[in-house]
């Protein structure tokens, strides 16, 4: 059974190769989505942690998601390759 990908910057699935973002040679990255990662660069390349986790929780809850899901995924941002280092508070 193959391990599940997620984007190294939002923590969104990436299994389906048309959700994941593209390198600066135009082919497909294993690190990031096509929303935070296009022709090797991030989209918003300023976003800082707290920016994006609060990104995060607008879209999760206009998904109606379970407040333990949005929670869990809160949780993950700080351990993804764009954010290692970096300070939030869940």
């Amino acid at each position: 059974m193959e391990e599940t990908l997620f984007c190294q910057s939002c923590s969104m699935p990436i299994d389906n190769p048309e959700l994941r973002g593209t390198e600066w040679d135009g082919s497909m990255s294993y690190d990031y989505c096509k929303y935070c990662y296009q022709k090797g660069e991030f989209t918003r390349p300023g976003l800082t942690l707290d920016e994006m986790k609060s990104h995060m929780m607008e879209l999760m809850d206009n998904q109606n998601l379970p407040d333990h899901t949005i929670q869990e995924g809160l949780k993950r941002l700080p351990h993804l390759l764009r954010w290692v280092g970096q300070d939030v508070r869940v």
